[in-house]
């Protein structure tokens, strides 16, 4: 699932030194996702957005995601895009151990991953709960988002 990339619409200097990560803005669990991440990832090489922002959009649009079902955390990194249960365990693989070792359920069948993985999706707002709008990123994080 590649995507041209569209220089005039997204920074390929972000796309060349960082993965990308777009998450549910509003979802509770996608927040403790990025909260994880920010705290495990010291040299901020992921470059995180809430999929419904502006900062999102070109990224959105460059790589042909569909936004209607906000369901997926998406990965971009070197010029792919992964969704799901692949898309959180290839940020795994970026963050100090152990969290590496967890990219090992990446030799499970991915419908067998996506499936677990879309249960959870398809129950996070009625499990985790939601927010009203998406986070503002505080000064001291902000290196980590778009």
């Amino acid at each position: 699932m590649n995507g041209h990339i569209n220089p005039a619409h997204v920074d390929t200097d972000v796309l060349k030194d960082h993965g990308v990560l777009l998450f549910d803005g509003v979802c509770n669990l996608c927040n403790g996702f990025v909260n994880f991440v920010i705290d495990h990832d010291p040299g901020a090489y992921f470059r995180m957005a809430a999929l419904q922002s502006e900062e999102a959009k070109p990224y959105v649009e460059a790589f042909s995601i569909d936004t209607d079902r906000v369901d997926s955390v998406v990965l971009i990194e070197g010029g792919r895009v992964y969704r799901k249960s692949t898309a959180a365990l290839r940020v795994a693989l970026h963050l100090p151990a152990p969290w590496p070792l967890t990219a090992a359920f990446l030799l499970v069948p991915r419908a067998l991953r996506d499936y677990i993985y879309d249960v959870v999706a398809e129950n996070r707002y009625q499990w985790f709960g939601q927010r009203n709008s998406c986070r503002m990123p505080s000064p001291d994080v902000d290196r980590h988002f778009l």
